[in-house]
């Protein structure tokens, strides 16, 4: 279920950034924008850890400032593959996927608050039953 609500988190962020971000674009329909979203997750998980440990001097020296630039460079490698795959989303350039990070990041922070604690009060619940 965890998956699940990850995916249409990343949707929505992805979402909100098509709309409101000049330069990013996307021409299919909500299929497709979870296929999006999935690949965005998975580059995530597996691109983002290596990058975080090889850029790590820079993300010390910035204090973690850094982590917006990595971000951008995700959401750009995101459509890079989607390309391949024929998922119509499209950034352009380095401005387009340095606030459309932003702005991914915002409302994926925003509406993971809106989602976990239900998810908490769940586990806590059941865990004081035991």
């Amino acid at each position: 279920m965890h998956f699940i609500t990850r995916l249409l988190v990343n949707a929505a962020a992805l979402w909100v950034a098509i709309r409101y971000v000049p330069g990013i674009s996307f021409e299919g329909n909500w299929p497709l924008l979870f296929a999006v979203a999935l690949v965005f997750g998975v580059l995530n998980a597996v691109i983002r850890p290596v990058l975080f440990i090889l850029t790590l001097p820079f993300l010390i020296v910035t204090l973690g400032l850094f982590t917006f630039v990595l971000n951008a460079f995700m959401l750009w490698i995101t459509s890079a593959v989607s390309d391949l795959f024929g998922l119509q989303f499209h950034v352009a350039g380095f401005r387009a996927a340095f606030l459309g990070a932003l702005v991914i990041t915002i409302i994926s922070f925003a509406l993971s608050i809106l989602v976990s604690p239900q998810r908490e009060r769940h586990y806590h619940t059941r865990r004081l039953r035991r």
